[in-house]
């Protein structure tokens, strides 16, 4: 949705030191883990920053904007996502900076339309290199395969991240409130409606929730990792939930290992539910996506 600072095993921040932590979450982490932290997440940023400037020195922004305006015109996700019964985001994942390698993925495209057949309503691909072992060519093979909303899954904090989703035929892109300012919040959920992508607005905290709630999110996703220890304590997801006003799409992101576990995410009110791991390591994908949509509608 990170190595010199990790950044989530399935969707948490996991600095690298066995716990996961949160800037400013005094409660837990003392002020040199609080500084060490910071530092950290400067690094991560730094990181993303540095590959994100060899992009665009090999692909200028005004060839990316005439790419975006050549690819046919993205999918909405959200009817889907607001049909009876619980959506899945299926995703490609191979590796996390917590879990090292997860599965080998040399087909990409075959194991999205897996996913599509099973019944998932949109694919996630993470393009991340460094810590994931994903990447854009990743994207544009899934999205010649599949017919479903793809999501560009990312740390994502410049303009042209969302210029290069769009042009590679991403529908949907992962924005982190926990990365982002509310003024670049604002302004990255402006332009994906420019663009017409759909912004999946990820919240970890109450605060997070409200500020997501603040920027217009349609389509709010809450991780249920706590960002302490990395433990997953999908109850989270039921006490953020009620956070999220009538009429936006709630996503449940992190700790799903069954079905059993999405159709608890069910139960509290989610509307999708977002799995990785659970899915690549599954042996057989497409059936996996049918057990889980079938165990929430039980």
């Amino acid at each position: 949705m990170i190595d010199s600072g990790n950044l989530r095993s399935e969707d948490g921040l996991d600095v690298g030191d066995g716990r996961s932590h949160k800037p400013g979450d005094v409660r837990s982490v003392g002020r040199f883990d609080e500084e060490r932290l910071m530092s950290v997440l400067d690094g991560i940023l730094a990181g993303v920053r540095e590959d994100l400037e060899q992009r665009k020195r090999a692909t200028p922004l005004a060839e990316l904007r005439s790419r975006a305006a050549d690819v046919a015109p993205a999918l909405d996700p959200l009817p889907a996502f607001r049909a009876p019964g619980v959506s899945i985001i299926a995703e490609v994942k191979r590796k996390s900076p917590s879990k090292g390698a997860l599965a080998d993925i040399p087909d990409p495209a075959s194991l999205a339309a897996q996913y599509a057949a099973g019944g998932a309503a949109a694919i996630s691909v993470l393009t991340e290199s460094r810590r994931f072992g994903g990447s854009l060519a990743d994207l544009d093979a899934v999205r010649a395969r599949v017919d479903v909303p793809v999501l560009r899954k990312d740390f994502i904090v410049d303009p042209y991240q969302l210029w290069e989703a769009r042009a590679h035929g991403a529908d949907l892109a992962l924005l982190m409130v926990v990365s982002l300012d509310d003024g670049r919040l604002t302004d990255l959920m402006g332009l994906c409606k420019e663009l017409g992508l759909t912004p999946l607005v990820e919240a970890h905290t109450a605060d997070e929730v409200r500020r997501a709630v603040a920027a217009g999110a349609e389509l709010l996703g809450i991780n249920a990792r706590d960002l302490t220890t990395l433990d997953v304590d999908r109850t989270v997801f039921a006490d953020l939930v009620t956070g999220i006003p009538e009429g936006a799409v709630r996503v449940a992101e992190s700790g799903v290992t069954g079905p059993k576990d999405v159709a608890e995410y069910r139960g509290w009110g989610a509307d999708v539910v977002l799995v990785g791991e659970a899915l690549v390591r599954s042996g057989d994908p497409r059936s996996a996506v049918g057990e889980f949509i079938e165990a929430a509608g039980a």
